[in-house]
């Protein structure tokens, strides 16, 4: 029998609603003893059963649910998951071979993300339960998908609240570089990049530039393998300039431009993206198009106030230096920042810079990122195209 957790009074109204964690402080008693990473039974206060998961004594999230009944045969539940998450980007995405395969909470697999680049796959693993059975993802991955090479790429600090080893692991083949294809453009993907080597998140928003570009000056700010100015090229941008304060981003984005054969007038800085904005200040520069697609300035509630406070100044800097009649492409990846906290920071900005601004398109992530509406945190990325006026 499995350990059974009962919640406080009134706690399951989240459950019941579709949210797929409980937090510790929501929990009354537990019967049982269990360890981190086993499936536990969480129930109502009426004894209710609300569903099964991974439960984790040493984390704020106690459980993450898996089913909303009893699991029977884990393997086989997680496989279904799999070949389910995959059948839909085969839906969304077809013939194209790397994408966001699997996307955690949003694919009803908590604490796992799965990127599938051609034969290769790489895991960030952000659970104790799916870590204590990471062989039969790996044997999923092979059997069903002819895995070659399956390694992990963590973000330390998400494995640190998990009470995990930050050590990421080959669990099968080796690090190879590997050639993607977005549908019109090839990336070069190097795994010692940020985040698991690509950010899927933006590759429709990437797409959507393309409209806008065609014969315009582009500024792509913390550019990283060069995604936006790639498609704005494409599109026949006059000019594209690629910002980012790594030297390993700006060569990758270069090596790209190489890759697609691609002739427009490019130039690739490696500098402090403030920095490089208060140059084009002083020296009157101005683009057409402005893209900036920063980090995620607040990894924590904690940190927020002071994000807002960052991403106030960015968005400021860059409306600055944006032509008469141009746009400024922004982003956010930091969930704690909600949709009306982000509309009301490019406002701000805009008062600021003395510009007045229309939104033209706002979105989210790309498809390979569902999203769970009752769970706000699967919801992270922000995405905005507003045209620019000078006042």
């Amino acid at each position: 029998m499995p350990t059974k957790i009962y919640l406080k009074r009134n706690e399951e109204r989240r459950i019941l609603s579709g949210h797929l964690w409980v937090f510790s402080n929501e929990v009354a008693k537990i019967e049982g003893d269990t360890e981190n990473g086993e499936l536990v039974e969480v129930l109502d206060y009426r004894n209710k059963s609300l569903g099964s998961g991974f439960y984790n004594k040493n984390s704020l999230i106690s459980v993450r649910l898996l089913s909303r009944s009893n699991i029977i045969d884990l393997y086989s539940l997680m496989k279904d998951r799999i070949l389910t998450a995959y059948n839909l980007r085969k839906t969304v995405y077809p013939g194209r071979e790397s994408y966001r395969l699997v996307f955690s909470e949003s694919d009803f697999l908590p604490g796992i993300i799965i990127d599938k680049y051609n034969n290769t796959f790489v895991l960030q693993v952000y659970s104790f339960g799916m870590q204590k059975n990471i062989e039969s993802i790996i044997e999923i991955l092979k059997k069903e998908f002819g895995a070659e090479n399956i390694f992990s790429k963590n973000e330390s600090y998400f494995r640190k609240l998990e009470g995990l080893p930050e050590e990421d692991e080959i669990y099968s083949g080796k690090i190879n570089e590997e050639i993607i294809d977005d549908g019109k453009l090839k990336y070069k993907v190097d795994f010692t990049g940020q985040k698991t080597g690509f950010y899927f998140d933006q590759g429709d928003n990437r797409f959507s530039i393309e409209r806008f570009s065609k014969g315009k000056n582009i500024l792509d700010a913390f550019c990283n393998s060069g995604g936006f100015g790639l498609h704005a090229s494409l599109a026949g941008a006059s000019s594209v300039s690629l910002v980012d304060s790594s030297a390993k981003a700006i060569e990758d984005a270069e090596s790209n431009f190489k890759l697609n054969n691609l002739k427009t007038e490019s130039k690739f800085i490696v500098s402090d993206v403030f920095d490089f904005f208060n140059k084009c200040i002083e020296e009157n520069k101005k683009f057409d198009i402005v893209i900036i697609d920063p980090p995620a300035f607040a990894k924590s509630k904690k940190s927020l106030s002071a994000a807002i406070k960052g991403y106030e100044k960015l968005n400021r800097l860059a409306l600055q230096i944006i032509g008469a009649g141009g746009f400024l492409v922004t982003s956010s990846c930091s969930h704690h920042l909600s949709q009306d906290n982000f509309m009301e920071i490019i406002k701000k900005a805009a008062i600021k810079a003395g510009t007045r601004i229309q939104l033209i398109e706002y979105d989210g992530a790309s498809l390979d990122h569902p999203v769970l509406p009752a769970m706000p945190e699967t919801s992270y990325l922000k995405f905005a195209v507003f045209k620019v006026h000078n006042s």
